[in-house]
């Protein structure tokens, strides 16, 4: 939807990929395992923050991704509730991961976190022009966590 320099659209907050039951296997060798290196080592801390890790992973995975309301204008992107203005930002690009296509806005900040957003590919043009008339396009590359991220088809 399009008014006045403003783009609004509806989209999930990330993709949802496919778990079978060798996936929830190896979750559970994998923290099994390490578990099991922890109280060998009793290295309790490390033994209750994989126990943690692995349950949010679970419940992470289990949850279905909500629908989230973006407006893009003249001062920023809009994610829900949450503001991104463009001054903080130095550039963006676009990734497409199967069928689904997202904007990556990159922050001015060194250690700052990308900002990704989805989008439906029939407003993706209307999304391009509007940022790349405020921000420059870049060609974004997947991070060491975007690897782990996809390895684990999280």
């Amino acid at each position: 939807m399009v008014s006045s320099n403003s783009i609004t659209w509806e989209a999930e907050e990330y993709i949802v990929r496919d778990h079978n039951g060798w996936w929830y296997f190896g979750l559970f060798v994998v923290t099994a395992g390490l578990s099991a290196l922890a109280i060998w080592l009793q290295g309790w801390t490390f033994l209750a923050l994989i126990i943690v890790s692995a349950i949010t992973v679970l419940l992470f995975n289990l949850r279905p991704p909500r629908k989230i309301k973006y407006t893009l204008n003249h001062d920023g992107l809009k994610e829900g509730k949450v503001k991104h203005p463009f001054n903080d930002f130095r550039a963006f690009g676009i990734v497409k991961e199967g069928n689904h296509y997202s904007a990556v806005l990159i922050p001015k900040k060194r250690l700052g976190i990308n900002v990704k957003v989805y989008f439906p590919e029939g407003s993706g043009e209307a999304i391009v022009d509007n940022l790349g008339a405020r921000l420059p396009m870049e060609e974004v590359k997947p991070d060491f966590l975007d690897k782990i991220v996809n390895f684990l088809r999280i």
